[in-house]
């Protein structure tokens, strides 16, 4: 899930155990501009994200894409799913493949793991959409 700036800037400061003034004293401003930024009342200077990035342990793409790289435990269950339907497909296109070449199987046997194989695929497909 998206996040704007403030928000992430808050969650990433407390995840690092800091305070609105102890952030404030590492990037050389008031508490108050912190807490600015948290609320999305104001926004840090461009020339200063680089250091924030560093201090809140996260990339200037992260902060600029507003999301936390370290987080997504959706996305990472989103891609062994998808791994796992396109493997579902890939096993039971050569189970056919072998099956059917050692003539121990017969179409009518072949046709259900082969529908198996494109409905996994069709899932992982539409899942993108």
């Amino acid at each position: 899930m998206k996040k704007s700036l403030g928000p992430l800037i808050a969650e990433a400061r407390r995840k690092n155990g800091m305070t609105q003034l102890e952030l404030a004293e590492k990037m050389g401003v008031t508490d108050k501009a912190v807490s600015k930024w948290e609320r999305d009342l104001s926004c840090p200077d461009v020339n200063s994200l680089p250091q924030l990035a560093e201090v809140l342990g996260l990339s200037i793409e992260e902060l600029l894409q507003g999301k936390n790289e370290k987080q997504p435990a959706d996305s990472k269950v989103g891609e062994l799913l998808d791994t796992i339907l396109k493997a579902i497909a890939l096993a039971m296109g050569v189970a056919v493949a072998a099956l059917s070449a050692l003539d121990a199987l017969s179409s009518a046997q072949a046709l259900p793991l082969l529908g198996l194989g494109l409905a996994s695929l069709a899932v992982s497909s539409l899942r993108k959409s």
